[in-house]
C-alpha cells in the first residue's frame, strides 16, 4: 500500500545540489516553489526541517571555480562562500512564506557520537517548538574526510532518525528507484513501493551524481537502510520540476520505502537493547510514580548515582529496591549527576556554575520495563 504524504507528521526533507543551483546559480524560481509547497505542509500542523546540499556548488559558482574535480581546500573555500549565499537564500524565501530559518551546520559525527547527538537534538528540537524551519547542511568547510561522494543523503538520514521524523523525502534529478539505472536501460521500470531493502534491491543502484551533485542512488538506498531500520519511511521523487512536494502529495512517480516500525518503537529498541550500560541512577519512590506517569527523570528523584558514564551516556534507572525499572541516556556526566542527585532543578546552575538541562534523563531519552 503507498503512504499518503498527509498522514505523516514530522518530516525531513533533503534538496539535492543540483535541484538548487545550476552553472548560473542559484536557482530562485525553484525554491521559492518548494517554500510555497512546506508552507501547505505546515498549514497541516507539521514539524518541517529540511538537509540542504548546495553550498559548495553554489560557491563554486561564486568563485568562479573551475568544472570539475576540486581539491580539499578549493572544497572548503567553496563551502565557506557557499554557505553564507545559501543561508541567506533560504532564510529570505521562508521568509516570504511566513516562516523563519534556523541554520545548523552539521557532520556525520554530530549525529553518531552521543554527546553531540544530544546537543545537536536539542537544539533543533527547540527550533521545532519554536515554529522556525531547521535548515541543515554538512559543515563541509571543517569537514575532511566527510567531503565525499553523497554524504548528504546519509546526513539526511541521521538527522531523521535522531529527530524521531516519520517521513524523509529525498528530492533528486530522478523520480524513484528503477530496476536498473535508465540512462543505461531503455526497459528499467520504476519501482513504486520497497517493502525491504534486499541485496536485490541495493543491487538495482547506480552510481551516479553530476559535478553539481556528490550523490547517487546507491547513496539513496544506504540511507534508506537508515532510515527504515529506525522506524522513518523514506521517500525518493524529482525534484527537477516547480512544486516538487506537491507532486508527491498528489500522487505523482515516486518509490516508497516502508519503514520497520514506528520511530518510537525503534527508538526505544535501541535505548533498551542496543546501547552498553554505563553506570545507573537509583531513584525514589516518587520518581518511580513520576516516570509511570510519562514525567522525565528529575535531579530530586535520584538517590544514588554508580557508575563512571559521561553525558549521553546509557543508565541503568534503579528502583529503591534495587531493581531496574529502566534504561536511558543520561544529561550530565556522572561527577555532575553526584552533585545534582537528590537536589532541586532550580539549584543546578548555583551547583554546577553554568544552566544545564532540568531533567537528568528526559523522557524522550528513557523507555521503561514493559513499554
Amino acid at each position: 500500500m503507498i503512504p499518503k504524504l498527509e498522514s505523516f507528521r514530522r518530516i525531513v526533507i533533503k534538496i539535492g545540489s543540483s535541484l538548487l543551483v545550476d552553472k548560473r546559480g542559484l536557482k530562485a524560481d525553484w525554491l521559492d516553489s518548494l517554500a510555497a509547497d512546506l508552507a501547505g505542509l505546515a498549514a497541516g500542523r507539521r514539524d518541517l526541517l529540511v538537509v540542504s546540499s548546495g553550498a559548495i556548488a553554489l560557491g563554486r559558482r561564486v568563485l568562479d571555480l573551475p568544472s570539475g574535480p576540486l581539491k580539499l581546500e578549493e572544497s572548503q573555500a567553496a563551502a565557506a562562500v557557499g554557505q553564507i549565499a545559501l543561508a541567506r537564500a533560504w532564510s529570505e524565501t521562508l521568509q516570504r512564506h511566513g516562516f523563519t530559518a534556523g541554520q545548523i551546520l552539521l557532520t556525520l559525527g554530530d549525529t553518531e557520537e552521543r554527546r553531540r547527538y544530544l546537543n545537536a537534538r536539542s537544539t533543533i528540537g527547540t527550533l521545532l517548538k519554536l515554529g522556525a524551519i531547521p535548515v541543515i547542511n554538512e559543515n563541509d568547510t571543517v569537514a575532511t574526510s566527510e567531503i565525499r561522494y553523497g554524504d548528504n543523503d546519509r546526513l539526511a538520514a541521521r538527522v531523521a532518525t535522531m529527530m524521531g521524523a516519520d517521513l524523509l523525502v529525498l528530492l533528486s534529478d530522478i523520480d524513484g528507484l528503477y530496476t536498473a539505472p535508465p540512462a543505461q536501460d531503455p526497459n528499467a521500470t520504476l519501482i513504486p513501493v520497497v517493502e525491504r531493502i534486499t541485496a536485490e534491491i541495493e543491487g538495482m543502484a547506480g552510481a551516479a551524481g553530476s559535478e553539481l551533485s556528490r550523490g547517487g542512488m546507491q547513496t539513496k538506498v544506504e540511507a534508506g537502510k537508515i532510515a527504515v531500520a529506525s522506524g522513518t519511511a523514506m521517500v525518493i521523487a524529482s525534484g527537477k520540476d516547480a512544486h516538487p512536494i506537491r507532486r508527491i502529495a498528489e500522487g505523482g512517480r515516486c518509490t516508497w520505502f516502508l519503514a520497520e516500525a514506528s520511530p518510537v518503537a525503534a527508538r526505544k529498541t535501541w535505548i533498551a537493547g542496543r546501547l552498553e550500560k554505563r553506570g545507573s541512577l537509583t531513584i525514589d519512590d516518587g520518581a518511580v510514580k513520576a516516570l509511570r506517569s510519562g514525567k522525565s527523570l528529575l535531579p530530586a528523584g535520584v538517590k544514588r548515582v554508580e557508575g563512571r558514564f559521561q553525558r549521553g551516556d546509557a543508565v541503568a534507572i534503579l528502583g529503591p529496591a534495587g531493581d531496574e525499572i529502566g534504561r536511558g541516556l543520561v544529561a550530565y556526566d556522572a561527577g555532575d549527576a553526584e552533585r545534582l542527585a537528590g537536589r532541586n532543578s532550580r539549584e543546578i546552575e548555583k551547583l554546577l556554575g553554568f544552566a544545564g538541562r532540568a531533567e537528568m534523563i528526559h523522557r524522550d531519552d528513557m523507555v521503561l520495563r514493559g513499554e
